[in-house]
């Protein structure tokens, strides 16, 4: 079953749900599984049933993927389900899984909506729908901040997104190359902010010395409340 959503489309295989994403900008298809989610960013004009044969053909691969995924992943202390709480940019909100064609998840009205086909009652496709619906809002919220923090550090970034790191909240590149953990985005908003400026202030200084965290502190003179907040609190925003 395929459900439009905006500008994606979403295929229900055996064991996982793919995340069809069309554009202009390839012309064969391009099969991704990454961080347990799987997506397929295919021609804008594609037949949906070359999609679906492709899903096919790889499904075995797709799920040996997901597989080696799942069992590597360090032991969750959430179970996916209605009640849960999660966090986002530090305020909780209730999950609630509904059965009804699969769709993105939706914050309405204080809730985390997960939208499952009858019959799928695999934590790990509530918890694969939530990973898409956190690195979308990262993706927005961190671009937005570091354009606007940007200005007042005083750099230009050569380009910005978001990306899955074991130990670290952000990188920042010889080149100006600004990459955040989506993870971050689980945080108050003020952490959100120390770790922009932070990483942006690395345009500048591309290290941690004394003139590097002055330069942190002229834009945040709280910095180190914020950058202990983290290290207290950093192991919780997983999910």
């Amino acid at each position: 079953m395929i459900r439009q959503a905006t500008n994606f489309e979403y295929i229900h295989c055996k064991g996982f749900i793919a995340e069809i994403i069309r554009t202009h900008r390839i012309k064969s298809a391009d099969l991704r599984v990454e961080e347990g989610t799987v997506s397929v960013v295919v021609p804008k004009d594609l037949p949906r049933e070359r999609i679906e044969k492709l899903l096919k053909d790889k499904q075995r691969w797709i799920n040996e993927k997901l597989v080696l995924y799942r069992e590597a992943m360090p032991v969750s202390q959430k179970e996916f389900v209605s009640g849960e709480s999660f966090s986002y940019l530090g305020r909780n909100y209730r999950l609630k899984v509904e059965r009804a064609p699969f769709a993105p998840v939706k914050l309405i009205q204080g809730y985390l909506i997960a939208s499952l086909p009858s019959g799928i009652d695999e934590s790990h496709m509530v918890r694969n729908a939530l990973v898409r619906w956190y690195r979308t809002h990262a993706e927005t919220k961190l671009q937005e901040k570091a354009h606007r923090y940007a200005k007042i550090v005083g750099v230009e970034p050569h380009s910005i997104g978001i990306q899955t790191f074991k130990s670290r909240w952000g990188s920042c590149s010889a080149k100006g190359a600004v990459l955040f953990n989506w993870k971050i985005i689980m945080a108050p908003n003020r952490i959100c902010d120390y770790i922009v400026i932070h990483e942006l202030c690395h345009l500048i200084h591309h290290d941690h010395s004394a003139k590097f965290w002055k330069e942190v502190e002229r834009v945040l003179p709280d910095y180190a409340a914020r950058k202990e907040w983290l290290k207290v609190n950093g192991i919780t925003l997983e999910l």
